[in-house]
């Protein structure tokens, strides 16, 4: 009688592109959304409530990616910080 109910507006898949390879992988995605989550502040602390949210959608996106391709580039540091806090902790588990 009726039809599939279906979504208005497409669906933004905000998943990471592929899955994290090791510790490092993860580390990297964890500042990647650091750094978007930053980005989104930012943009909402200077954007009042009555601006047009048309675009809001790829305006996510497009930070998205950008902190992705920072956080792959060095980004803050954080990344290179944990990691090598986890190799230390490692080498010093096997050494006991």
């Amino acid at each position: 009688m009726t039809g599939p109910i279906t979504a208005a507006t497409p669906v933004i898949d905000i998943a990471p592109a592929s899955e994290p390879k090791g510790a490092a992988g993860a580390v990297k995605e964890f500042e990647a959304m650091l750094i978007g989550q930053m980005l989104r502040s930012a943009r909402e602390s200077a954007t009042g409530d009555d601006e047009d949210a048309t675009g809001e959608p790829m305006i996510d996106l497009a930070d998205q990616h950008f902190s992705r391709l920072l956080a792959n580039h060095g980004g803050m540091g954080l990344a290179h910080m944990i990691t090598e806090g986890l190799k230390q902790g490692e080498r010093h588990a096997h050494q006991q």
